[in-house]
This record gives C-alpha cells, sequence and structure tokens, in this order.
C-alpha cells in the first residue's frame, strides 16, 4: 500500500526539512522520498489544511482495562482512540483483573495488540495485585515484553519493597513509574485540601500527600542509585521539589496529566463526577506553577492518565463516584493551548521525551526510515462531541469544549489511521 502525504510542514528537530512543507512518499509501510510536489501513484493521498507531521507521540500512562474489565475499555477501543489522539505508542497500566504482573500476561497483552496500528506497551506490576507487599516476577516481565514498572493508581507506599524494586530494575536498565502520594495522609479526601473544599464541605486531601512522597520517592531512587519517573505532579510545592532535585543531578523525570494544567478546584463547585480524579486537581496556584513548570523544562512530558470509567460509576453523588477521566483524544489540544502553540515544543513533550524516559527507539522522518508518524492541524477550531469520543466510556470533562489544534491521525505498524 502506498500513501502520499502532500504539503505537511515537519515538525522534527533532527531533520533537515523541519519547518517546511513536504511531500512524504510512503510504500509498505516505509519512507520512499521526501520532496516537493511528489507525484508518484498511491493508494492513499492525505491532504488538509494547516498539515503538520512529527514523529509518532508516546502516552506512558493509559489505563485500557483490559483483561477483565472491558465493560470500561478494551485494548481495540482504547488503540482507536489513542490513533484518534495523534497517539502511535501508549503504556497501559497492569491494574486490570489479573493484573499485569507476571509474564503470561505481559505476553496477553502484546499478543492481543502485535496487528494494531497503535504499539500497546504493558507497564508490569511491581508487586503482586498491586497490593505493595513483595516484589513480582520483574525479570520475566521485562523479557517479555514489559516497557517499565508501575503500580499504577495504587502506588507503592512501602519504602522497603520499592527500594528494593529501584535496585533490582538497575541490573537491566529498567524504569519505575510512580504516582507520588502518600495515603495515610486524608486517604478518604475527595478534593483539594483548600477554601474550595471548605466552602463545598468535603473532605480534601492536602498538597503535603503528595510532596511527602515525592520526596520519599527521590531519595530511594537515589540510595538505589536508580532512576524513576513520577507521574501526575499535581502540586507546586511537588513540582518545585522535584525541580530542585534535578538541579542537584537527581535521576527523576516527570509528567502531568492534561486536566491538572486545564480545571483547577474551582471548576468542583458544579460537583462534576468526572472532575473527580486521582491524583486531585488542585487550586489556581498549583496549575500556574505546573505550567511554568511545563514551559522551563522542569516538566519532562505529558501523561494522559486515561482511565475509563463506566457511567454506572461516574453518574451518582460525587463521595460515590469513581476517581478517572478519559484523556488519550483530548491531550493535545490542551496542551496546544498550554504553550501558545508552540509545536517544537509539544513534540519534545508527547514524542521525543516519553521515548527517551522509556529507552524506546527514535522513530525518523527520513528516506529509508519506518514511517512512525503524527498527523496534526495546530490551528483547526473542533469541539470534542460524544460522538467524536472512541472510548467505550464517557467520562470526560471536556466534551462540548471548543479547542484549538487537532490531530488528524496517524501512520505506524503498516497502518494508515486518518479520523
Amino acid at each position: 500500500m502506498n500513501t502520499l502525504i502532500k504539503n505537511a510542514i515537519i515538525v522534527d528537530a533532527s531533520s533537515p526539512q523541519n519547518g517546511k512543507p513536504v511531500d512524504i512518499f510512503i510504500q509498505k509501510g516505509k519512507i520512499q522520498k521526501i520532496d516537493f510536489n511528489i507525484n508518484e501513484s498511491a493508494d492513499t493521498i492525505i491532504e488538509a489544511e494547516d498539515l503538520h507531521v512529527s514523529i509518532g507521540w508516546c502516552d506512558l500512562f493509559s489505563d485500557l482495562a483490559d483483561p477483565g474489565l472491558e465493560y470500561r475499555e478494551t485494548i481495540e477501543s482504547g488503540a482507536t482512540a489513542a490513533a484518534k489522539g495523534g497517539y502511535s505508542d501508549i503504556c497501559i497500566v497492569p491494574n486490570t483483573q489479573p493484573t499485569i504482573d507476571q509474564k503470561s500476561s505481559v505476553e496477553y497483552i502484546k499478543h492481543k495488540s502485535k496487528d494494531l496500528a497503535v504499539h500497546i506497551h504493558p507497564l508490569g506490576a511491581i508487586s503482586p495485585n498491586c497490593d505493595g507487599k513483595a516484589l513480582a516476577e520483574l525479570y520475566d516481565m521485562k523479557m517479555s515484553g514489559a516497557i517499565a514498572f508501575t503500580d499504577g493508581w495504587h502506588p507503592m507506599q512501602a519504602p522497603g519493597v520499592l527500594v528494593k524494586a529501584l535496585q533490582y530494575v538497575k541490573s537491566f536498565k529498567g524504569l519505575i513509574i510512580q504516582i507520588p502520594d502518600e495515603k495515610s495522609i486524608q486517604p478518604s479526601g475527595l478534593m483539594h485540601e483548600g477554601i474550595v473544599s471548605t466552602q463545598m464541605g468535603l473532605l480534601a486531601r492536602p498538597s503535603l500527600s503528595e510532596d511527602i512522597a515525592v520526596n520519599t520517592n527521590i531519595q530511594l531512587s537515589e540510595y538505589a542509585g536508580s532512576k524513576i519517573h513520577l507521574t501526575g505532579i499535581s502540586s507546586k510545592e511537588g513540582i518545585e521539589r522535584i525541580r530542585q532535585q534535578k538541579q542537584v543531578g537527581a535521576q527523576v523525570t516527570c509528567s502531568v496529566t492534561p486536566y491538572h494544567l486545564f480545571f483547577t478546584d474551582e471548576d468542583l463547585r458544579s460537583y462534576d463526577s468526572n472532575l473527580k480524579v486521582f491524583p486531585v486537581i488542585r487550586s489556581a496556584s498549583d496549575q500556574a506553577a505546573l505550567i511554568d513548570a511545563v514551559n522551563d523544562g522542569t516538566v519532562d512530558c505529558i501523561a494522559s492518565h486515561h482511565r475509563p470509567q463506566h457511567s454506572d460509576h461516574k453518574e451518582l453523588e460525587f463521595e460515590y463516584a469513581k476517581n478517572g477521566m478519559i484523556g488519550l483524544q483530548t491531550t493535545y489540544a490542551v496542551l496546544n493551548k498550554i504553550v501558545n502553540q508552540n509545536q517544537s515544543k509539544i513534540v519534545d513533550l508527547l514524542a521525543i521525551n516519553p521515548r527517551k524516559i522509556l529507552g524506546l527507539e527514535m522513530p525518523e522522518i527520513k528516506e529509508g526510515a519506518t514511517a512512525c508518524l503524527t498527523l496534526f492541524q495546530p490551528n483547526k477550531k473542533w469541539t470534542f462531541t460524544k460522538e467524536e469520543n472512541a472510548s467505550i466510556s464517557k467520562n470526560s470533562a471536556f466534551f462540548d469544549v471548543e479547542f484549538t489544534g487537532k490531530p488528524l491521525g496517524i501512520i505506524n505498524n503498516q497502518h494508515v489511521f486518518i479520523s
């Protein structure tokens, strides 16, 4: 199958055509020609206003609920949502039934997803059943295709077990991913502790729960001499501590979510259960600190934290709703606003840095390279609707929000996916 991309601006600092509108001819999954006004015969011609192209984007923290929770999402539906969001690669958390905590579970994911347009990378559990009590079979999972290790939505609380994990994965240059959260501090909190939570009369979680966990995780990483990635940073205290530790050479990287950049606790006054997430959405000052950290480079990448929930678990009182929001299709649009449409910055945050953190091979936009591309339109106005949504679940606070900037699709794994 031949594909011709017409008049697309390349966003790739390593390419001699960076910033130039060119044609790209792809044959059998390989980039055969990059030039102006290519006239090769093609089965598919992709041409759109304001078209841009970069290497494929990569999300390092998504939940596809498969196996065992397919009423929320499946690998296939999640991959479709990812492709519509511009992702060629996504990493999925192990919080499934059964948990992805052994090689057979990793092999199930790899086998089921091998022919999809999106590469699905399993994140192996640090502990069996993500219970935090002992180490799972980390090396076996690594050999079977686990890209990194995390207990996902149940971050490791036992320092002794976590430091053993950090020491163990160091032997094969593995990576531990943690949501920094000290669960013993107000574990029943429903939102950020502040003026809004007091006025709403809801139990709340202070930023202290994150700050303590950030500090502990980095200290354990330093003791083990092993790298760690902290995801879902939500507070100004947490991001400032990471900034300070980076300045003295700590082996820590971090990511933030789109919804922590877009919403504040003021938005929870409507009791919209779609805004009940983990970590909690915090104050305007926390939001501003995160945005500054994205723009100054303290934040390494953006993680969607795509977490589908069935309507039965969201359309009820705020107190009883489950945490989570879908986000694969709206991440780029949110980020496009946050960085003032700086497309090179976006490609760093969505494509280059996640791959560096995970140790994934870096695609290239050059003749002879395997095509792993994301196509997007930075100035396109659009509204995210339930009809546009590709996820099985519909738990998004972004429905009916008008955005500027939309992914058009991906070319990856010899698939062409255009939404």
